[in-house]
């Protein structure tokens, strides 16, 4: 099998986590990619924790389960970085793209002794200014395709539209 890339979402119902693991898989899929993108909450309310996946290869995926070793973490919502171990299992030649208005040094304290990259995104203001509403699922989408190198940006842009 070749190089899968695995990514773990963190966000709070109602923020698009899900529906970013699913853009992003289906983005994945047209450049031929075979995908996996599923999400993992139960009967929450808006605004409870929820978990979501990708799996992105080259090669037919034959595994089905939750992702425990990530390459990637992203966290739609800062606080949840007090509430849940968003490093968990994360690969320290991976990264972690976090929402939130503080700098990467700023943030490490917060992630239990990572030792690997970090990444912060502005979403709030970025889709305030862009899409004139709180819709931070959209900047973090854009900011995991970047910091992954998971497809060609201009390819990914191209297929949001």
């Amino acid at each position: 099998m070749g190089k899968v890339v695995e990514i773990r979402w963190h966000g709070r119902g109602g923020q698009g986590a899900k529906t970013a693991s699913l853009l992003l898989a289906d983005a994945a899929f047209d450049t031929g990619k075979y995908i996996q993108g599923f999400p993992e909450y139960g009967p929450e309310r808006m605004g409870a924790p929820i978990t979501a996946y990708n799996r992105i290869s080259d090669t037919k995926l034959t595994i089905h389960s939750n992702i425990y070793e990530p390459d990637y973490v992203v966290v739609v919502d800062e606080t949840l970085l007090e509430a849940v171990d968003v490093t968990s299992g994360l690969k320290e030649d991976g990264a972690i793209v976090i929402n939130t208005t503080k700098s990467p040094d700023e943030i490490r304290p917060l992630l239990k002794g990572y030792k690997g990259k970090v990444c912060t995104v502005d979403a709030r203001t970025i889709s305030i200014e862009t899409l004139g509403r709180y819709f931070p699922n959209t900047p973090m989408l854009g900011a995991v395709v970047k910091v992954s190198k998971i497809m060609d940006e201009q390819v990914f842009l191209d297929s949001m539209v």
